[in-house]
């Protein structure tokens, strides 16, 4: 009489996590409200492309980098209203 075999349960391979196409930008956490940006913008009946809070967020980053930078340039740690808006 021939053995029969167990019957055994093998782990499937795991699959290799799907590679995402490396962006050209990193992605940065929203800093804006996109609802309230919004309203703001949409003012007097204008509309508001899918993009643009995309496009302030980078702005905004923009502007906290060169206060950074303008408040290391005076030789302090504060930043100031006046090293965003000059």
């Amino acid at each position: 009489m021939a053995k029969a075999k167990k019957a055994t349960k093998k782990a499937a391979p795991k699959k290799a996590a799907a590679k995402k196409p490396a962006a050209k930008k990193a992605n940065k956490e929203m800093l804006l409200v996109g609802s309230k940006t919004k309203d703001a913008l949409k003012g007097a009946g204008y509309n508001v492309s899918s993009d643009t809070l995309a496009a302030l967020n980078e702005y905004v980053y923009w502007l906290i980098d060169q206060a950074q930078k303008k408040c290391a340039a005076n030789g302090r740690k504060t930043i100031r209203p006046y090293d965003i808006l000059a």
